[in-house]
């Protein structure tokens, strides 16, 4: 099959897109044959070098950690899925390839009418943004700022916390401002001046904040949110422990991921895909993450 390796860390040079065995599911895994898989900035961080707690790979790797597919065999002990099953689901690497193999605990059923794009690009990006919201306990009567608000984790950040009913205080450049508030929030521009801009769009304070950015965004935030614990990041984990925030780790199970599923078949989750990229050319979706400036998801194709 082909797979999107790591060949030795560094820029999006490194990847190769090679020939790599099939692989074969073991007891309680099935395999699934990927039509879709998000392409995430935690793989560009493991491309560069970091690895995530309890991992221990060194190149040759392959990366991608959400996929879409059909379930093409089954181990023993497969959970009940059945050749054939559309499914969505997460594990940490191996997601870029065309086939995968998963623990039949981390699928859920792929709702007939959800493009294969969109059903590659939820699960991390949604799972993340839905941890981070209930670790800071968002709910009615909030306003949150969220930092980052048009990427993919953002853009289902927003919708949820609009959801718990919040009001959404979200940074993006001026493009995009018109995408923040077909979402439902009010959109503010990032950069020098955002303290006072939030404050003036605020002005009965902020409760919460929830950094999908980095770029300076805690700094903001702590002169924005009186109590540091419902300020939390999931890309500045340095600065969380320099100022006393939450540093936000993604816990994803496939209730949450059913979830979101849930939520976007009933018309209340917006999924955004900038790109959509065959696999020989994930050095170029790297290239287009590693902007900062994606609206939504980027996804390769097999």
């Amino acid at each position: 099959m082909k797979a999107v390796t790591v060949t030795r860390s560094g820029g999006p040079e490194v990847l190769r897109v090679t020939e790599v065995p099939d692989p074969e599911p073991g007891p309680g895994e099935v395999r699934v044959r990927v039509y879709a898989a998000g392409v995430q900035p935690v793989d560009l961080a493991i491309r560069e070098g970091f690895r995530p707690p309890g991992v221990v790979v060194e190149p040759p790797f392959v990366l991608g950690n959400e996929f879409a597919g059909v379930v093409d065999r089954l181990g023993p002990d497969s959970g009940g899925w059945a050749v054939g099953d559309e499914v969505l689901g997460f594990r940490v690497l191996d997601g870029h390839a065309e086939l995968v193999t998963v623990d039949a605990a981390r699928l859920v059923a792929k709702p007939a009418g959800m493009p294969w794009e969109l059903a590659g690009s939820l699960s991390a990006s949604g799972q993340t943004a839905h941890m981070a919201l209930t670790q800071l306990g968002v709910g009615p009567g909030d306003t949150v700022l969220v930092h980052g608000a048009t990427g993919g984790v953002g853009t289902v950040a927003v919708q949820l916390a609009r959801a718990w009913g919040a009001t959404v205080i979200g940074t993006a450049s001026e493009r995009n401002h018109d995408y923040l508030r077909e979402l439902g929030a009010i959109p503010v521009a990032y950069g020098d001046g955002l303290v006072e801009r939030v404050r003036a769009l605020a002005p009965q304070g902020v409760t919460a904040a929830f950094d999908a950015a980095g770029r300076g965004a805690l700094e903001a935030s702590v002169e924005l949110v009186a109590d540091r614990g419902r300020i939390g990041t999931v890309v500045d984990h340095a600065g969380a422990e320099q100022l006393g925030v939450r540093a936000l780790r993604a816990q994803r199970t496939a209730e949450r991921l059913a979830e979101l599923v849930r939520l976007w078949e009933s018309g209340g989750l917006r999924l955004e895909v900038a790109e959509a990229l065959p696999i020989e050319k994930a050095a170029e979706a790297h290239r287009l993450v590693g902007t900062g400036h994606v609206r939504g998801k980027v996804v390769l194709t097999m």
